[in-house]
This record gives structure tokens, sequence and C-alpha cells, in this order.
């Protein structure tokens, strides 16, 4: 079988960000893409050092050419571009001629696009079929989902492309327990009595609400002064339940000002606005590796910009929310649905 033309492309028509160089990569300067390709490069760098010692260099002569870092950038973002989801770590494969099937974003399925079984009942040898999970005409290309869950930034990262829909633009913004807390061992043990540790990482996607277990974290970060009550042990069953609703107007004046200050802070690292991002990617005829950089970009500001107003819109509702001191004396009988004190006399 006589090679197919351009397959595999060679690294100067190859869109994976690891292949860029830093020019390009200076296109993207600021988002949280960006560190995370930088965080790539590094571990791939100190694995090509550990092949190049105890594999390359001791084998010379089994190599044509001299094998470089680029080169080694290069077949790993094609490996991790090329292999099937689900198909990693120990079951990690390539399959020539099914990694050609493209993505089309329209399929809304992944999980009948592909399967491997047994050649027959009593052969231990695997067939990979390929299964299209839309209807297909004669003629026309077949396509598959390849990932359902993944982020532009992602998409961008492992495939070298990207939606640019609202539902693909996603932020993570990542709280943290600090160790300097004074409450530190408490507010730890009830984070993970429900489910999060030190450190919690939220997906927040353009258009659509924050998850909803982001407030009550946040609060229980922010949990300090007079409200540090609630850190009791008496109250560990049920100080979750608490946390899903405003405790006091501090505790949720400092979750909008914190919240709020970190937005402004990731925009300021920007280098150009969301407007002139817009205005690139309206005049058309841009690099295809350009123009991924400026959507994603976007993307990121759009959904920062979002997070900011939610917590501008919360400031503004601080008098009109009912915190935990009023929900227990309505509990107790002492103050009615109106807010009014209720006075008892005895008899």
């Amino acid at each position: 079988m006589a090679p197919l033309p351009g397959y595999p492309p060679p690294i100067h028509q190859f869109h994976h960000l690891l292949c860029r160089s830093e020019e390009e990569l200076a296109e993207i300067q600021g988002t949280q893409l960006l560190s995370t390709t930088l965080g790539v490069k590094e571990y791939v760098q100190s694995e090509f050092l550990k092949v190049e010692n105890e594999v390359i260099l001791p084998n010379k002569n089994i190599f044509p050419s001299t094998v470089t870092f680029d080169d080694f950038l290069w077949a790993f973002g094609m490996l991790r571009s090329r292999a099937f989801s689900r198909l990693r770590g120990e079951n990690l494969v390539l399959i020539p001629l099914a990694d050609l099937i493209n993505h089309n974003y329209r399929i809304k399925s992944e999980d009948d696009s592909w399967e491997i079984k047994a050649k027959g009942i009593f052969s231990r040898e695997l067939i990979f079929s390929l299964r299209t999970p839309v209807p297909v005409n004669m003629g026309e290309q077949v396509y598959i989902q390849y990932d359902l869950k993944k982020s532009d930034a992602e998409l961008a990262l492992d495939y070298g492309f990207i939606e640019s829909t609202s539902d693909r633009q996603i932020y993570t913004l990542t709280l943290e327990i600090a160790e300097s807390d004074p409450f530190y061992g408490d507010k730890l043990d009830i984070a993970e009595s429900n489910g999060f540790g030190e450190s919690a990482y939220f997906d927040i996607v353009l258009g659509c609400p924050l998850p909803p277990s982001m407030l009550p974290y946040l609060r229980l970060v922010a949990l300090g002064g007079t409200d540090a009550f609630l850190l009791e042990s008496i109250f560990r069953d049920s100080i979750w339940r608490h946390l899903e609703l405003p405790i006091s107007r501090s505790n949720e004046e400092t979750i909008c000002k914190v919240v709020r200050d970190a937005c402004r802070s990731a925009l300021s690292l920007y280098q150009t606005t969301i407007e002139e991002d817009e205005e690139l990617l309206e005049r058309g005829q841009l690099d295809p590796r350009l123009k991924i950089a400026v959507a994603i970009r976007a993307g990121e500001k759009k959904v920062l910009q979002q997070i900011d107003s939610t917590f501008s819109e919360r400031e503004q509702e601080l008098n009109g929310l009912e915190y935990y001191q009023e929900r227990r004396l309505k509990d107790l009988g002492l103050i009615g649905e109106e807010g009014e004190i209720i006075f008892w006399e005895s008899k």
C-alpha cells in the first residue's frame, strides 16, 4: 500500500498548540490555555530527556537521523490528537486510517461511534469498528464526535481546532482554603465531607448559571468572624445545607469582592479587548492558527466578564437577601414572615 499524501502532516502543517512558536503562543498570552500548554511542554521536555538518555543516545545506530526535541514534541502531539478517547493510558493505541475520521460538532453522541470486539467467538484477535451515529448518504464524508465534554481550549490543545460554540467556552475558577486560615482544619474537614478538598475547581460555561456547589464552597472559604460558630462540631452534619444559602451580609460581601477582584486581575493579563478580538474575527481571512488563538482568548474574557457581572448583580441584592440569623429566628417563631419581631408575653 502506497503512503497517503500528507499523512501524517509535517510539523509546519500541524496546528497542534505544542508545535507553535513562541511568537504564535504570545497570541494567547494571559489565557488559561497558555499556562496549560506550557505545562504540557515542560512535561514533554522532561520525558524527552529521559528517552534521549536511556534510549536514543545509547542506540544511535538504530536512528537514521538525529531526533530533536521538536521531533519528539511533534510525535507527542500526533499521539495526543489521533488516539481515540478512552483508548488512553495502558490502552493507548494508534489506528492508521481510522484516525483520519473527522469531528463534527453537529453529532451529539460519542458512545456509538466505535467499538473494539473479538474477531470471532474463539478468536483472540481484536477488531476495531467505526460506526457513524447519524445517517450518511453515499459519497458523503463520515464523521464522529471526538468528545462532548471538552472545552474549546481542550479541543485546541488536543486536536488543533475549536468549535466556538458557547457551551465549549469555559473558564475554570480555582478556589482554595488557605493554610494560613485560623479555621483551616475545620474548613478542610467540612470540604472533604462534601466531596471537595483544600482546592476546588469549578468550570464556568458561557451563558450558563454558576455550578451549584460553587457558592457553598465560596461561603465556606470566606467564613470567619462572628459566623465562625457554624464551624463548631455541633453543626458538622448540617453546615453544608446552611452554606447553600446566604450566611451573613459580611460573608456574602466578601465572596463578591474576592471573585470580582480575581476576575479583574485575570482580565488585566490579556493584551487585547473582546471588541478588538471580535473585530479581527469578523474581518475574516485570518491564518487558522491565529483564528484559534483569537477565539480562545475572546471566549475566556467573555466568561470572566459574565462571572464579574453575576457577582456585581449579587452585590446590588445584598440588602434584600435573607441570612442565617433571620432564618433561624423565623424557625424559632421570633420574627414573622415580613421580618417583624414577635414578642411573647408570659401569662
